[in-house]
């Protein structure tokens, strides 16, 4: 029998999108406050989470795995645009200047485990990572371009989705994928867990970089930025 998989991880990571949000230097950049310092490290530790991840899914598509294979799409994959952005912030040599944070190193420590134990909770890292990017890419692209006095696409391709011509007709297919996919309500339950495990580990690495941050803006600007946050979010 068919479990509702894509309702039950919206309704199921409503809290934690909130609170991922809500972080310190998610409330500045969503408020336009972004350093350049700050935000290439935001990068390189989703290299490393992404390169894992889509290793780890290539992998499994390759095995024919009858929950992964279903959601191995190519179009999502982030690594080679990331691959672009890096080069533009860090240079030619941007490979060798890589350094993960610890939050990163254990956010792909994960990745790797569960690709190993039960790959069926990769799907809670794809839902929370791709469809996020998906959803929030074009505002935060625009985000990024204004703060940082970008004048093209250089440094944004993060954000581009050039394969996915109509955003809610893939939307529409990917949620459809999720609940044809051949699990049950315990393995279901388990999905949304670790999807919730996928916002918190984002959640640490937002918070390693809230120092890049601080030292960029001062701690004056960046309690007035989050404070204010805060408190729109309650009202």
């Amino acid at each position: 029998m068919a479990v509702a998989l894509a309702r039950q991880l919206r309704e199921g990571t409503k809290k934690s999108h909130t609170m991922a949000e809500n972080t310190g230097f998610i409330s500045c950049f969503l408020k336009g406050v972004v350093d350049k310092a700050s935000y290439r490290n935001l990068l390189a530790d989703l290299y490393f989470v992404y390169s894992a991840m889509e290793e780890e899914i290539e992998k499994l598509c390759n095995q024919d795995h009858p929950i992964i294979s279903p959601i191995g799409f190519k179009e999502l994959f982030r690594k080679d645009k990331l691959e672009k952005d890096l080069y533009f912030y860090f240079g030619e040599n941007w490979s060798e200047l890589l350094k993960p944070s610890q939050p990163a190193l254990e956010y792909v420590d994960r990745i790797r485990e569960i690709a190993i134990e039960n790959p069926a909770l990769l799907i809670g890292h794809h839902y929370s990572r791709y469809i996020g990017d998906l959803s929030g890419g074009q505002l935060l692209k625009t985000i990024t371009q204004k703060a940082m006095n970008l004048t093209d696409d250089k440094g944004l391709n993060f954000y581009i989705f050039e394969e996915i011509s109509d955003e809610k007709e893939f939307k529409t297919k990917y949620r459809n994928t999720l609940d044809s996919l051949p699990i049950d309500q315990e393995i279901a339950d388990s999905i949304v867990e670790e999807a919730n495990k996928s916002f918190k580990y984002n959640m640490d690495i937002f918070n390693e970089l809230e120092g890049n941050l601080i030292a960029a803006i001062g701690t004056v600007l960046f309690r007035f930025f989050t404070n204010k946050e805060r408190k729109g979010s309650t009202e």
